[in-house]
């Protein structure tokens, strides 16, 4: 049988960001303890991710004497002074709230955006977790798209699904998401797309033109889909939000210990890593 072809793609003059996801709402210290849950903790962990070669920090916050997910308005504002204050770091704060039941969440859902940083998690459409569904109705993505563009902070459109990319780009057409869009592709997260090589690149291929995108890979798979995507032309996003190990039975010490190896593969590749500068003209972000 004669091996498919694989598309090429032209890298050559592409820098690659890279995303650190520091700590997301779901792994714990008993997990690993190097898992950050303090805004010291976390804020640390985002500026040695930047030393080590990331662009973008992706943040959620937890309870500091727990680690429960949290969406306390001071514990990020804490995280971003501290980030703020050492770096140059392009932050990306989390308005999920998968955590969320009362009714009010939607609102507090988008209680970060006061904060004016550069970028901000938008999950876009339904999909199931494996311990539960994250609803994110048609109305939430209209009423979100518009409060993100009416606060000057760039969606980060989180598809785990290739039915997400069609909703997105209706928001694109109706003027409620700026130009360029950036996607994050989410692979093998609970019930949703899962990771072999020909399902990125069918989402990939209906991505809109000149569209900024990154790629995401949970556990096991997230340096064989970040090489990936890396090679397709891509952005990638790496740390404990999506994985716990280094290889198979080591866990990392560090979300940085993520970014180095990142860094090593884009050196691989012949691709330059992306600085916060260089990031914010990909995304075609305001000089800082």
């Amino acid at each position: 049988m004669s091996k498919v072809a694989i598309p090429l793609y032209d890298i050559g003059m592409n820098p690659l960001m890279i995303t650190a996801a520091i700590v997301g709402s779901r792994p714990t210290k008993e997990m690993n303890p190097a898992v950050p849950y303090t805004p010291l903790e976390i804020s640390n962990a985002a500026i040695e991710c930047w030393r080590a070669g990331a662009a973008i920090v992706h943040i959620h916050v937890r309870e500091p004497e727990t680690g429960a997910p949290s969406m306390r308005l001071s514990l990020f504002r804490e995280v971003v002074e501290r980030i703020r204050a050492n770096s140059d770091l392009l932050i990306n704060l989390t308005t999920s709230g998968f955590h969320l039941a009362e009714e009010d969440g939607a609102e507090r859902r988008l209680d970060p955006l006061a904060l004016k940083t550069e970028l901000c998690s938008f999950d876009i459409g339904s999909v199931n977790f494996m311990d539960g569904a994250f609803v994110n109705p048609p109305a939430w993505g209209v009423m979100a798209s518009r409060r993100m563009q009416a606060s000057g902070v760039k969606p980060e459109i989180e598809v785990f699904e290739v039915g997400h990319i069609r909703q997105a780009r209706a928001l694109i057409d109706e003027e409620c998401i700026d130009a360029p869009p950036y996607f994050q592709l989410c692979r093998g997260v609970g019930w949703g797309i899962d990771a072999p090589a020909e399902s990125l690149r069918f989402m990939h291929a209906k991505l809109p033109p000149g569209a900024a995108w990154s790629v995401l890979g949970v556990g096991r798979r997230q340096s064989e889909m970040i090489r990936l995507g890396a090679e397709m032309g891509g952005h990638v996003r790496v740390g404990f939000e999506d994985n716990l190990y280094l290889e198979k039975g080591v866990k990392a010490k560090s979300n940085a210990q993520f970014v180095e190896r990142a860094v090593r593969m884009a050196t691989e590749l012949g691709r330059e890593v992306a600085s916060p500068a260089v990031a914010r003209s990909i995304l075609g972000l305001p000089t800082a």
